[in-house]
Order: structure tokens, then sequence, then C-alpha cells
């Protein structure tokens, strides 16, 4: 007797390979569903909002992806999608994250809106790149954009409780040649990159600088984690209203400096502080060997400078002039600033 023949009717005798060969189907079935469920809670379909946390890091170059911008560690969800910084800066509300989705790698990105204290607007790049950014608002932080050849000074803001964090500037040009320049009070410049300042054709191509001429003078300014590159001139200049250059208005005073990494090819000194009182110096590394690590002049008086690390090339880390030594506290300055 043969088999049972699929193209006929089961007969008779043929009723338990029938039953079998149908709970075969039902378990093969069930356990495709079970895989296919089980696929579909491991990869979610919905798309993952920019700024959520893959360990990437938007303050470098390695942190973009290939056709997706790269996040920001910790950033907050995008709150607001705009094309444009106008269109930001007409629909932005205190609270928000803006994140931009249109290609804003040949324009500077031009920051006019603010929040408020208690909520501060996030404008989020995610590794995005601009074409050098400008703030002029209040209660702003700005992370994660990346700027190549901009117009100098690469980053320049103006404001109180300004955050600028996470951000990288490479080889800024025309100008002065400045990677970052500040002014405002309660500033916030931390885990920036700034790299390659060219001091050629009589520029004076700092890292950071602060000035107060036609600018307001600063206050209670963080400058923490940045690491300043292959940088021609200084780390930071900071001058004051009444250093001889400035407009003789107002202080400028409370500083605080913290494990950066600077990096001088030809000034004398990586920090140099004009009228600028209470700064506060430490844990940072000198990386490469200028004359001193630290200037301090023109009345900068009230610095503390402690835990720093320098190149053993650097002669002596802090030079001091006569009018600056009241209530300085570190090591014992070697020579004039």
């Amino acid at each position: 007797m043969g088999g049972w023949d699929r193209d006929r009717s089961p007969g008779p005798g043929s009723t338990v390979p029938a039953m079998r060969i149908t709970w075969r189907l039902l378990l093969g079935f069930l356990a495709v569903s079970v895989l296919a469920l089980l696929a579909a809670l491991a990869s979610p379909s919905w798309p993952r909002e920019r700024g959520a946390d893959d360990g990437s890091d938007g303050g470098s170059d390695a942190g973009a992806r290939a056709g997706a911008p790269a996040t920001v560690r910790g950033a907050a969800p995008c709150t607001l999608h705009a094309t444009t910084p106008r269109e930001a800066a007409r629909r932005a509300r205190p609270g928000d994250t803006v994140c931009f989705d249109g290609d804003l790698s040949r324009r500077r990105l031009v920051i006019t809106r603010g929040g408020s204290r208690e909520h501060p607007i996030i404008y989020a790049g995610g590794g995005d790149a601009v074409d050098g950014i400008t703030i002029e608002a209040d209660d702003v932080i700005v992370e994660g954009f990346r700027s190549v050849r901009p117009e100098a000074p690469g980053i320049e803001l103006t404001g109180h409780r300004v955050t600028v964090r996470n951000n990288t500037v490479i080889g800024p040009r025309g100008g002065d040649g400045d990677g970052i320049r500040f002014f405002g009070d309660d500033l916030t410049i931390a885990h920036n990159t700034v790299r390659g300042t060219d001091n050629s054709h009589g520029r004076h191509a700092d890292c950071m600088q602060t000035f107060a001429g036609d600018t307001p003078p600063s206050h209670r300014v963080r400058i923490e984690d940045n690491r300043c590159e292959q940088v021609d001139n200084m780390c930071l200049m900071a001058e004051g209203p009444n250093d001889g250059e400035g407009d003789g208005r107002g202080t400028t005073s409370d500083f605080t400096i913290r494990g950066n990494h600077c990096e001088t090819l030809r000034a004398s000194q990586a920090l140099m502080f004009e009228d600028v009182q209470n700064a506060t110096i430490t844990g940072n590394v000198f990386a490469a060997p200028t004359d001193h690590a630290i200037g301090l002049a023109y009345h900068s008086t009230g610095a503390r400078v402690d835990g720093n690390t320098r190149h053993s090339g650097i002669r002596y880390e802090v030079g001091i002039d006569d009018s600056s030594r009241a209530g300085y506290r570190g090591p014992e300055p070697g020579g004039l600033p």
C-alpha cells in the first residue's frame, strides 16, 4: 500500500497522518510569530531623536555618523525642528531644544533668541557643520556644532548666562584669527576643542579671548575641560577695561580656568590676564614649552594658582607685575608676565 497522496482527499486509513501534519504547521506558524515579535521588540521601528545618548561625542569629528549627524552625550531630545536660524528665532520658546534640519555648513549660525533664567533654550548641533557661530542672546546653551575654517572668531558670544559646550572649531581664518571670543556675565565655556589658529599676516590668533572696549566686561566666567591644540598665540587672552586699551568702565573679574589642555606654539605665555581680578587657575595642562605658563599684569589681583601641569621646557609657571601681587596665592612667581 502506498502512502498518502497529497493530490487526493485522504482515505479512511489517513486520518492520523493528516492530523500530524496539521499540528506541525500550527507549531511552525507559532514559532515564526514569536520570533517576529522578539525581533520587533529588539529593533523599534520609530525614529530615534537626535541627541539621544549613543555614546558619541558631538564635540569631535569622530562623533559624525555616515548619513546622520552625531549625537551629543546627555543632550535633551529635540522639541523644535527648524530649517534656518531665522525660523528658530521666530518659533523657539524658553525650555525648547532646537535642532536644525537644514544644511548650515555654508552659513554662520546666528543665535538671537534666548530663553529665561530657569528655562534656557538649547541649540543642539548633534555634530552638524556650520560656518561659525555668533550668539547675541541671554539664557542659551549651544552645543555639538563643528566649524572647519570659519571666519574668525569661530564662535563669538555676547550675553548673560550663556553656555557653549562640546563644539569644535578648526582653522579659523581672517580677522585676528581667534577660536572663541566671549563677552558677558555668568558664562560657561566647556568641553570645546579649538585647533590650528594661525598668527600669519600679523594676527594674534588666540584659542580664546575677551576684552572690554566697545564690548561689555565679563564676570563669573567658567572655562573648563577645553582643548586648545596647535594654537599659535595664547590659549586665553583676558583683558579688563583698565588695561590701557579698554574703555575704563567697570571691571572684569571672577574667572575659573580649570582642567584645560593648552598647546601654545609661539606666544611667551599660555594664559595672560590684564586687569582681571580674582582668577582661579587650577588643574590645567600646559603642553608646550613657552617661557612661562601664566601672566598676571595691570592689577590682576586676587589670583589663585595651583595643581597645574607644565611642559618641562617652561621656565617658570607664573609671571607677575607688582600691581597684581595683592591677594595672590600660588607658586612663587619666576619673573615678569
